[in-house]
Formats: C-alpha cells, structure tokens, sequence
C-alpha cells in the first residue's frame, strides 16, 4: 500500500468509528479523472440501500445515476465540479434532492451537504464527504419545505419556457395572474386593450399553458 492510499485508508477508518453516531447518512467519494467512485458509507446508509459496501462499490461512478433524481445529477453535479475547481477545504455545498433507496421506490426528498475532505499530495482534491439526511413530510415546517422543493423544481422544469417570454410579457403576466382583465391591464399600463390582448395569446403559447391557474403558477414561481 502506497502513502496515499495509506492516508486515504487511515481517514476512513477514523470517520467510521463516528459516523454511525451521526442522524445521517455519511458517504465518502474519490475523485479522479472528473468521475466519482464511492469509498465509504455509513451503515446507516447501507441499511437504508439494502446492500453492502462491496455491492455498493461495483455500482463505481454509476453511484449518482442509479440513486439521484437525474433532473438533480444534470443540476447539482457541474456545481460540485465547481468546488472541487475552486479547491477550498472550508467551503460546504449543501443542496435539496431526490433521491431513492432502490430502483422500485418512489423518490424522496433528502438534503445534503458536501465538502472536500482530504487533498493528494499535489495538492488536489481527493476525497468528498457527504452527509445527507431525508426530509419526512411529519411537521408543518416540514411542509412548508416541500412546497419550497415542488417550486423549485416547476421552476428547473419550466425556466427555459419561462425565459422565452419579454420583459413586456413578464410584466403583464403578474398582472394577468392577479386576475386583471384586459382592460385593467391596457389602462396600468398605457397600451391598448386589443395590443393587451395579443400579449395575453402570446404568453400563453410561449407557456404551453391553458388556463389562467397555469399562468398563476408562472407568475407565483417566478415573481421577482
């Protein structure tokens, strides 16, 4: 065993004694030519995914696909990227996702926070450590975060159909979503009601949406 799989070795075994200590999930990556293989993860996790380290660590850097929502993977793993760029072992990237314990299981909202946790000896980020819990819909604040979650994601789901829209438009559609006719609209904001009208058509073919409650949800969404 070389030195730094020796470091890599002793890091882990120290973070094993403590981590089934902790109210969450703990799971240690390697990073190396811009993939990811799992080294560590807590027997919380374990029991949680059904399976053993040895299984765990054949699915290699194939972790993040067959366990993160891949809406998520595509959003969250380029900013991972950019904190393993930046290389800076006190910064921490917490993020909401979804995830799932097995390939039948419907997905979940967890929270997770990760941070370098040890550098090779050039220097270069080595190891991530992970702590990653799930968010159980058992309290008010709880909901609360949910509906946070279900906005983000209308919001990732619906950003490019949304940026299509001018600023006119943008205007017009918080205006449209606090129930104003065309009237009201054109006299607001100095327009005709017939050029009030061809917005109108306008955002709703840009948005695909049907019904002002659609619109609604644009405007709640993407309110400045």
């Amino acid at each position: 065993m070389n030195s730094i799989e020796k470091r890599i070795s002793e890091k882990i075994t120290w973070i094993s004694t403590i981590a089934d200590e902790f109210p969450s999930m703990v799971i240690i990556h390697r990073f190396h030519r811009n993939s990811f293989s799992i080294e560590y993860m807590s027997n919380r996790g374990l029991d949680d995914l059904k399976m053993t380290m040895e299984e765990l660590k054949a699915i290699g850097k194939n972790f993040f696909q067959c366990f993160m929502n891949p809406r998520d993977a595509e959003d969250y793993l380029p900013k991972v990227f950019d904190l393993l760029e930046r290389n800076d072992v006190h910064e921490i990237f917490t993020f909401f996702h979804q995830s799932r314990l097995c390939q039948e299981a419907d997905w979940a909202w967890h929270l997770s926070s990760i941070r370098i946790l040890m550098r090779d000896d050039e220097g270069k980020p080595l190891l991530l450590i992970t702590s990653s819990v799930p968010i159980t819909p058992l309290t008010h604040l709880t909901r609360k975060v949910s509906r946070l979650l279900e906005e983000n994601t209308f919001i990732r789901n619906h950003y490019s159909a949304y940026a299509r829209l001018t600023e006119r438009e943008k205007e017009i559609l918080m205006l449209i979503a606090k129930g104003k006719s065309n009237k009201e609209i054109a006299e607001s904001i100095f327009i005709s009601i017939n050029t009030a009208e061809t917005h109108r058509k306008n955002i709703k073919a840009k948005l695909n949406a049907k019904s002002n409650h659609e619109l609604q949800k644009y405007a709640e969404a993407f309110e400045h």
